[in-house]
């Protein structure tokens, strides 16, 4: 049981959101009590968050949907700066348009997990530039600098730690704290919010905000991190050796999606269901108890489970039984992800080592050969043991594709045009 009374940290606290709570008590009877705001902020980096990022999503989602208002804060104008949390060196500064068009790509998800409107626990989209760029800079170093202390910012760990490895951080970078702080104070002054919540990395920033909160309004605030994930291998979340797990269609198919979490590794597949579905608890408990060839089952419901939430339940079902023609039955199915190729180049032929690292499916022609040395490489779902193998129109079966596999989980169709 847990020991918490209200009924979202009760889901948090069973379902393995919790890594730090500025005060646990204090934050459940808040939430117990009455309804409360939260907020989480995202930085317009990229033109679609990745899988990293689905973590802090599902808390809002939870948030909302045990009765509380949460808050996605777009972080237009502290993507200007740059956040130095958990990074080596300074981020890339975006132009204002590359800034927009991010935003624009980002908002997308939130749509899929969260009810927006104006009701109570309606959930609110802002942006962090509507304050952060009218700023007057002496009057806020004056009025909020003042409330910071150098000798505790240097002692946060996004700080601290690079520059115990004397990597360089700019002035720029250290502001980011100040402003962070700044987006809490202005959010509890526009919409009451009590609680901001982020991932382990922002735990230090997050506390300079409710310290400042308390110093300038009198009021208590909370800060909550969730763990930082990695696979049980040590991977990073939303990083593979093809690139990241985006979480829009555009930048990676919900097939593909799929994919990414039909591969989950067996000791992670109870933590994932918990922090990336919606199944009961106890349905959870019945799929992590299954064993030996099984568990693959629990890691196609967990796959079809995930993608659903965030593509819609037919995607998801499709991109299930696609994976299941193509894997199960050995078939060219439909839905695989595809390429062009123009047909004038197949008519020449073209070497396999080229068409696999164009598809995507290795690195570099050396992998493609180790992969062939291997027996892992297969053309349309027949083994090929020759590097030298050139791909040509007689290779194109009665469906009008070349099926290219690797190994029996990576699959791409070549559709001449």
């Amino acid at each position: 049981m847990s020991e918490f009374k209200s009924e979202y940290m009760q889901v948090l606290s069973e379902r393995g959101y919790i890594h730090q709570v500025s005060d646990p008590k204090g934050l459940d009877d808040l939430c117990a009590k009455e309804t409360v705001t939260a907020y989480i902020g995202f930085d317009c980096t990229a033109p679609s968050l990745h899988v990293g990022s689905l973590v802090q999503i599902m808390m809002l989602h939870w948030f909302q949907k045990t009765g509380h208002r949460p808050i996605a804060l777009m972080g237009g104008g502290t993507t200007r700066v740059g956040d130095p949390s958990g990074k080596d060196e300074s981020r890339k500064i975006l132009t204002p348009d590359d800034i927009e068009t991010n935003k624009a790509g980002i908002k997308q998800v939130f749509e899929k997990l969260l009810t927006f409107g104006t009701g109570p626990t309606d959930a609110v989209m802002l942006d962090n530039a509507d304050w952060l760029l009218s700023l007057n800079y002496v009057d806020f170093l004056r009025d909020i600098g003042r409330h910071f202390s150098v000798n505790q910012m240097i002692q946060r760990d996004s700080v601290r730690l690079r520059l115990e490895r004397e990597q360089h951080l700019s002035f720029l970078e250290f502001n980011y704290m100040l402003l962070q702080g700044y987006d809490y104070l202005e959010l509890y002054r526009r919409t009451g919010c009590r609680l901001q919540m982020g991932g382990s990395d922002q735990w230090g920033n997050i506390l300079s905000g409710t310290d400042l909160v308390r110093r300038i309004e009198g009021i208590e605030s909370f800060a909550l991190t969730s763990p930082l994930l990695t696979t049980s291998s040590g991977a990073k979340m939303g990083k593979t050796a093809d690139g990241a797990v985006w979480l829009n269609e555009d930048q990676l198919s919900a097939y593909d999606y799929w994919q990414y979490w039909r591969n989950t590794e067996d000791a992670d597949v109870e933590r994932f269901l918990k922090l990336f579905t919606l199944l009961p608890l106890d349905e959870i408990a019945r799929l992590a108890a299954l064993e030996g060839a099984e568990i693959n089952e629990a890691k196609k419901i967990l796959a079809t489970e995930a993608t659903a939430l965030l593509h819609g339940r037919d995607k998801a079902v499709a991109a299930a039984e696609t994976a299941r023609k193509a894997f199960e039955e050995g078939q060219s199915a439909e839905g695989l992800p595809t390429i062009e190729i123009s047909r004038s180049e197949l008519e020449d032929g073209v070497g396999i080592l080229n068409i696999y690292v164009t598809a995507g499916l290795c690195a570099s022609n050396g992998e493609v050969r180790r992969n062939i040395k291997g027996g892992a490489v297969k053309i349309n779902d027949k083994g090929e043991g020759s590097h030298e193998r050139q791909i040509s129109l007689s290779d194109v079966t009665d469906d009008g594709v070349i099926k290219l596999s690797l190994g029996k989980k990576k699959h791409v169709l070549l559709k001449p045009v």
